[in-house]
């Protein structure tokens, strides 16, 4: 086992391994652990009672958290016409067609963080499915990254918008700001997150749905969370 640091050891005495805290002290804890040298991710893991093996248990979507993630989201857009110029004029960082298709294909080149396409432009993209696929890059309509609203999506992308999806485990890892937050913006986009993964809860899930979460920055300790605790949404 890695030897644990002078940091990390003094993060846990704060924390009690079988307490279920309530997501606003959650936060403050966070807060309140020793700072690292860098602006550390908060990052939240939500345990469900699903078996994504099942399509029809599946969870995943997308949202704009109130108060962003805390870093500068680099968006691609595959548009032409008057869609590229509407991507352009909202912040799009890269648009095009074919040239950036085969700037990736052809140099390795991942400079950007989101990928966003129009319906009319798909044929282009799919062509870089066994590419864009494995990174979670491929544009897709249940997420609004194909869509003909270019400009609203990449607005939404430029906003913080996140991704979730529930992995082989039943677990959803998602990002939900920095540590440099104030503990109740994070609690906000926590909280956002929890309610709109509760209210994605399949119809064929069965028992407990939301079984457990814990929230914990890049260095730090994890933290269990009351899945009953009181949410700060709206």
């Amino acid at each position: 086992m890695p030897k644990q640091s002078k940091r990390f050891r003094q993060a846990q005495e704060g924390i009690e391994p079988t307490k279920l805290y309530t997501l606003e002290e959650a936060m403050k804890k966070i807060k309140a652990t020793p700072a690292a040298k860098f602006d550390e991710t908060v990052d939240i893991a939500i345990n469900l009672g699903v078996d994504p093996k099942h399509a029809d248990q599946m969870v995943r979507g997308a949202i704009v958290l109130p108060n962003g993630v805390g870093k500068q989201t680099r968006v691609l857009v595959f548009a032409k016409g008057d869609k590229e110029k509407e991507a352009k004029a909202a912040g799009a960082d890269y648009v095009g067609g074919d040239d950036l298709a085969k700037k990736i294909q052809e140099e390795n080149w991942f400079d950007f963080d989101r990928v966003i396409a129009t319906p009319d432009m798909m044929g282009v993209v799919g062509r870089l499915g066994r590419i864009l696929g494995p990174r979670g890059l491929m544009p897709n309509p249940k997420l609004g990254t194909v869509t003909p609203n270019v400009a609203d999506a990449v607005r939404d992308q430029k906003a913080g918008k996140v991704e979730y999806r529930v992995d082989k485990a039943g677990i959803v890892h998602c990002g939900i700001g920095k540590v440099s937050f104030a503990a109740e913006k994070l609690w906000e986009n926590a909280s956002a997150l929890i309610d709109v993964i509760q209210k994605a809860k399949p119809a064929a899930s069965k028992g407990t749905y939301m079984k457990k979460i814990s929230v914990s920055s890049t260095m730090g300790p994890g933290i269990k969370v009351d899945p009953t605790s009181p949410l700060k949404v709206g």
